[in-house]
């Protein structure tokens, strides 16, 4: 799905209050595993189903593949599942500081919109801001799992990462990436890829369990 959207746009900088996690789960206490721009919501859906002691929560910027996923979503009965409308950059801080202590276990960014042009990495998902609120909410044991087929994006992602000094790279010893979705999962965008026999760059980064943010 390379639909672009200018998150940058007035309409799209609009803050968004996020139904809290005792609406959006039936049970809000279970582990969350988060995915920023979940797309058609495939990789979510089949993971829902698999593991019902988690809770999983998708969050798109493309309203009409939110409404879909949704759709499927109900169509399935997954009560540990969820699809968000907003722009994360923006409306994700506050729901997160609305969860439980070590809570968010999971954070997922797959196959992001590129921006290829250098005037237009700043609308990129993925900031520093963002991934210190990653970092704030998350259990001290959580995993942040990133993936794309463009190399300059995901060495320019693991770069803010590894500046972050909050998360520590899983190493696979004599591999720069992992070979493998850790989640044995795939993204709609993942399976083109890979039918294609192109390369696709994933890493998994571990949250520091000795640096803390105020």
């Amino acid at each position: 799905m390379r639909q672009h959207v200018n998150p940058l746009s007035h309409f799209f900088q609009l803050p968004l209050s996020l139904p809290s996690k005792s609406i959006l789960f039936k049970n809000p206490y279970h582990p969350i595993h988060l995915d920023i721009g979940s797309a058609k919501g495939e990789f979510l859906m089949e993971l829902a189903t698999r593991y019902p002691n988690w809770n999983f929560l998708g969050l798109e910027i493309r309203e009409a593949l939110v409404s879909s996923s949704e759709r499927k979503r109900k169509q399935l009965g997954l009560q540990n599942l969820r699809f968000l409308y907003c722009n994360v950059n923006i409306s994700l801080d506050e729901w997160l500081s609305d969860l439980d202590i070590d809570q968010l276990k999971r954070v997922s960014i797959q196959f992001p919109d590129p921006w290829f042009k250098r005037k237009h990495y700043k609308r990129r998902v993925f900031t520093k801001s963002l991934l210190t609120s990653f970092a704030r909410s998350m259990s001290k044991d959580g995993e942040l799992f990133i993936q794309s087929d463009i190399l300059k994006l995901i060495e320019y992602m693991s770069h803010v990462i590894d500046d972050s000094i909050y998360f520590d790279k899983k190493v696979v010893r004599g591999f720069k990436w992992l070979k493998k979705n850790p989640y044995e999962v795939s993204t709609d965008r993942e399976l083109f890829v890979l039918n294609k026999n192109l390369p696709i760059y994933r890493a998994m980064y571990i949250r520091n369990s000795e640096l803390f943010i105020d």
